[in-house]
Order: structure tokens, then C-alpha cells, then sequence
């Protein structure tokens, strides 16, 4: 329910953030422009030059998103131990910077595969720390719109960063590793800016605590675990989006134009983030996830039915939609549910399943894909999502927990 006597305005509420929210706002745009501008060309790496499997494109995707979930759980405990979380953050960062130059040089699989798993280390060496930061820079009455501006900006830069990819690929006359090394530049200007534009709080001493340990776990609570279970299942809805791109190379773009189904795709997710975040702080949870449920499944269905590159960048900018309805609000009732003392070590988990439940989504839209077309794959994400829809549906703790 919205709250009483708060009146909507998305302007006061961008005025409330600290500096150091927009900080980690504009590094995640930086990294993002760096990385969609390789991961809208990667797909068509794998395939067409380095002649990779459908199925491989799934594993490797899945693994490489499974790897970062497993690094989020390790480093988000570990910020709660130390209870300093910027040096996680950064050193996360600047690990993916220095994996950037990996992916022109790859002349196999083996090199893609292993510039991927370096990146999604950084990245879930920094995520926890990281989303845990913002909870500690924020008061719980702004944490929606700080998420949400954080996702905003990073779909920024996952918007620019392919549409430089279609810049430079007409600039190199479609030669990709020469494309992929404008990609290094952005990454490393992320860690200049977090060394110098973030100041984090001031750790509380009265929450200092031990190393953790798994009989700390289910101090986690069950409104948590219920929220983690959520995301999870989200996750299982949504397979790579790698896919996308696949599907819009497959209904007849041209190899040149394919990174716009991921400007689709971001574009709406920016522009819609910051406002979703805002009205998470305000509306009820249940009937949010619910619309983002909706839009995934519209767009599925669309991607599926796709016959021209129309549809499928229609589907794609739905599929944005629905990101931007559900990730910063998980991740606010995330920050809400979970202690103070283990908010990092919440994030990771969280993280880790989603990434469990990523890896699986994307190797069985491998297997569809290989096995019975493109159409096929996209029903079945669909149907994940109405099991979703009925699960929602069906949560009586739902009170108890958001």
C-alpha cells in the first residue's frame, strides 16, 4: 500500500541520495557500457568465428553467471566480517577491468570462457559489498529509489555500450575483436572514479561480530529465505540474454544491427528503473513482481511468435520492462528482511541462488534451442513465469515476509 502522507516525486527523491550512491551509480554505468559492449558481440564470436555450439553458448553463459554467484556469497560475508565493504568493491571492479583485454585476444572457446569467468569473478567479488554499501548509505525510507537509480544508470550503460558496439563494428567494418578493444577503456575508468568519488559510513561498533559460520545462516530469518526463493525462481524465468540476440540475428537483422535488441531491451529497463525503485518504497511488493511477471511473459511470447526483427525488438524492450519492475525491488526486500549485521553475506546468497537457478535456465534454453527451435525455447521461459505468476498467487506468508 502506498504510504500515507509521502508525496510522490521523482526529483526529491534523486535530491535525497547521498553522492556516494550516484558514485556506485555511474561505475556500474562505466562497467556496463565496457562489458554489453563485448556481451552484444560475444554471442556472434562464439558462433560465427569461433564456430561454438548453441549448447555451449548456454554453458558458458550459465557457468559464467553461476561463478559470479558463488564469489558474491564468499565476498559479501566477508565485508560483514570486516565490516568495510568499498576495497571488496573496487578490487571486484578492477578485476573485470583487467579482463577486458582477454576477449580480442581469444583465438578458442577456452580464452572466451576463461576472459568470462575472470569478469564474473570481479563482478561477484563486488556485487554483494556493493548493494550492501548502498543499504548502508541510505535510510530504509529511500532504499527503493537508491536501487532503482543504481539500475537505471547501469542500464545506461548497458544501452550505450551496444549501441557503441554498432558505432565501431560500422567504424572496423564489422571486425568484432577490433570492436572489443574500445571495451577496456570504460572499465578502467570505473575504478578511477569508486578510489576517488566513494566514502563509506563509518563501520557501527556494536555490530562487529565473528567470522561467519553456518550455524549463523538461519539468523538470516524466514522472511529472507522467502525472498531469496522468490528471486530465484525469477531467475529460472529468464534465461541469458544472450538469447536475445541469438533470437534477433534469427528472425533477420543484420550482423551489424543485432546489438539493438540489447539497446531495446536497456533502454526501457533505465528509463523505468528509477521510477519502479521509487514506487517499491511506496506500493505494494506482491503486485509489482506480479506486473514484472506479466511483462516477461507478454515478451516471451512475442520473442517466440517472431517472425521479423520488429516483434523481437518489441519483446526485447518488454523483457526490459520486466527487469525493471523486479530487480531493485528485490533487491530492497533483500535489505529489508536480512540483519544489519549480515546484509552482505544476505546479498550473496541471494546472488547465489539466482545465479544456480541462471545456469540452469540458460543450459536447458541451450538444449531447446539446439533440439527444437527458437520458438520452442521461449515458450518454455514463459511457463516458468506462469508457475511464477502461481506461486505469488498462492503465498499466504507474504505479509509476514515483504
Amino acid at each position: 500500500m502506498a504510504a500515507p502522507g509521502r508525496p510522490f516525486s521523482l526529483t526529491a527523491g534523486l535530491r535525497a541520495l547521498p553522492a556516494g550512491v550516484w558514485a556506485l551509480g555511474f561505475g556500474s554505468m562505466l562497467m556496463d557500457i565496457s562489458s554489453e559492449l563485448i556481451h552484444s558481440l560475444l554471442p556472434l564470436f562464439m558462433v560465427g568465428v569461433l564456430g561454438t555450439s548453441l549448447v555451449t553458448v548456454g554453458i558458458v553463459e550459465g557457468v559464467a553467471e553461476a561463478t559470479a554467484a558463488f564469489a558474491k556469497v564468499f565476498s559479501g560475508a566477508f565485508s560483514d566480517y570486516l565490516g568495510r565493504r568499498k576495497r571488496l568493491v573496487v578490487f571486484g571492479y578492477a578485476l573485470a577491468a583487467f579482463s577486458k583485454p582477454l576477449f580480442p585476444l581469444a583465438t578458442s572457446i577456452d580464452w572466451v570462457f576463461a576472459a568470462r569467468f575472470a569478469d564474473r569473478v570481479g563482478k561477484g567479488i563486488r556485487g554483494a559489498p556493493r548493494d550492501a554499501l548502498i543499504a548502508d548509505l541510505v535510510t530504509p525510507a529511500l532504499r527503493g529509489a537508491a536501487y532503482g537509480l543504481r539500475q537505471a544508470l547501469d542500464s545506461l550503460g548497458a544501452v550505450i555500450g551496444p549501441l557503441l558496439a554498432l558505432l565501431f563494428m560500422a567504424w572496423f567494418a564489422n571486425d568484432i575483436k577490433a570492436v572489443m578493444w574500445v571495451a577496456v577503456i570504460p572499465a578502467f575508468l570505473t575504478v578511477v572514479l569508486l578510489l576517488r568519488c566513494v566514502q563509506e559510513p563509518a563501520p557501527v561498533e556494536s555490530d562487529a561480530r565473528p567470522p561467519l559460520h553456518l550455524g549463523d545462516v538461519p539468523r538470516l530469518g524466514r522472511a529472507y529465505w522467502w525472498v531469496a526463493g522468490i528471486g530465484a525462481v525469477f531467475t529460472l524465468a529468464r534465461f541469458s540474454e544472450a538469447f536475445l540476440i541469438l533470437r534477433a540475428e534469427d528472425v533477420g537483422v543484420p550482423i551489424g544491427l543485432v546489438p539493438l535488441a540489447l539497446v531495446a531491451m536497456n533502454l526501457f529497463y533505465a528509463l523505468c528503473a528509477y521510477p519502479a525503485g521509487q514506487a517499491a518504497d511506496r506500493l505494494d511488493a506482491r503486485r509489482l513482481l506480479l506486473v514484472s511477471l506479466a511483462l516477461l511473459i507478454f515478451a516471451d511470447l512475442l520473442l517466440a511468435a517472431a517472425d521479423g526483427p520488429w516483434l523481437a525488438f518489441v519483446g526485447a524492450a518488454l523483457w526490459g520492462l520486466h527487469m525493471a519492475f523486479s530487480q531493485g525491488l528485490l533487491a530492497k526486500l533483500v535489505a529489508d528482511s536480512a540483519p544489519l549485521s549480515l546484509r552482505g553475506t544476505a546479498f550473496g546468497f541471494f546472488n547465489l541462488l539466482g545465479g544456480l537457478a541462471l545456469l540452469a535456465a540458460s543450459v536447458i534454453a541451450g538444449i531447446l534451442w539446439q533440439q527444437f527451435g527458437a520458438a520452442v525455447t521461449f515458450f518454455g521461459g514463459a511457463a516458468f513465469a506462469m508457475l511464477a505468476v502461481l506461486g505469488l498467487l498462492a503465498w499466504d506468508g507474504w505479509a509476514r515476509a515483504a
